[in-house]
């Protein structure tokens, strides 16, 4: 049985996933929820309409939140358009999360070697999971390259579409996989559910049996990418994925499956010697 979700309820998704914890505060949650729904291509701002809409918030509980966010300067406000955007102090802690990485530091020349031997329209990014998002933590591309995703650092795209997130979810341990599955269950309508079910369980399968997991147009319809989980053997860093990808056209199948796949796999395997 599925178990109802906040739009079943009337509830709100921080009372559903953590009643009866006494320490979890459902203040801040929320509030850190109206930061989170801001993304790159929001330029012009949001509305306390929009981030209501994207978080699931009343409309009352998010103009609180964005006058107290405000008020300390983690939000901006433009009289002109009555909109919100972010205050630099979201910026340092950005900044201050990215640099306690070293992961970064070490990858990133990895990655840019690797961009640069896959040539044009190949984007090489380095991800974590932020909720039910993958974010981009590292990038590169070809140095003599045209055409690439539009991805940065920063980015956010789907956990549980992606070939990012699906090879992090494979490279999780079995108690956090199955939490996983069941949030990703809990948001899919249930006619999607299976087959959003067993493509990840088939990217685990690829991941297992060939070192990587090739995904043809599973997140966007024109993008192919290889992606697999990285796990440092000493703990140091958090459990995160590498993920090349890029047009369709320029990343076949069998340049996925014979070469570029084997290539990430490789890049990752040197990375891990590091010990980062």
């Amino acid at each position: 049985m599925r178990k109802r979700t906040a739009s079943d309820t009337g509830e709100e998704p921080a009372e559903n996933e953590h009643s009866g914890d006494r320490q979890f505060v459902t203040a801040l949650h929320r509030g850190l929820d109206i930061l989170r729904a801001f993304r790159p291509a929001d330029i012009g701002g949001l509305g306390n309409r929009e981030l209501a809409e994207r978080t699931g918030l009343p409309n009352s509980t998010v103009s609180r939140l964005t006058y107290t966010l405000l008020k300390l300067g983690y939000l901006v406000y433009d009289e002109d358009t009555g909109r919100y955007r972010m205050g630099l102090p979201v910026l340092s802690l950005g900044y201050a999360c990215l640099d306690g990485m070293k992961i970064r530091e070490t990858a990133q020349p990895y990655m840019q070697r690797l961009a640069d031997d896959c040539g044009d329209g190949v984007l090489v990014a380095l991800g974590g999971r932020d909720d039910m998002s993958m974010s981009y933590i590292a990038c590169a591309r070809s140095t003599m390259g045209m055409v690439s995703l539009q991805l940065n650092v920063g980015s956010r795209i789907s956990l549980a579409r992606s070939a990012m997130g699906r090879a992090y979810i494979a490279g999780t341990t079995e108690t956090e996989r199955a939490q996983i599955m069941e949030r990703i269950q809990d948001r899919t309508p249930p006619a999607d559910w299976p087959r959003m079910r067993d493509e990840i369980l088939d990217a685990a399968e690829q991941i297992r049996t060939q070192g990587f997991y090739v995904s043809m147009g599973k997140w966007q319809p024109d993008v192919h990418a290889v992606s697999v989980p990285y796990r440092s053997v000493h703990g140091h860093t958090p459990m995160l994925a590498f993920n090349l990808g890029g047009p369709g056209y320029i990343l076949p199948r069998e340049r996925l499956v014979n070469d570029l796949g084997p290539k990430l796999v490789q890049m990752t395997q040197m990375i891990a010697r590091t010990g980062v």
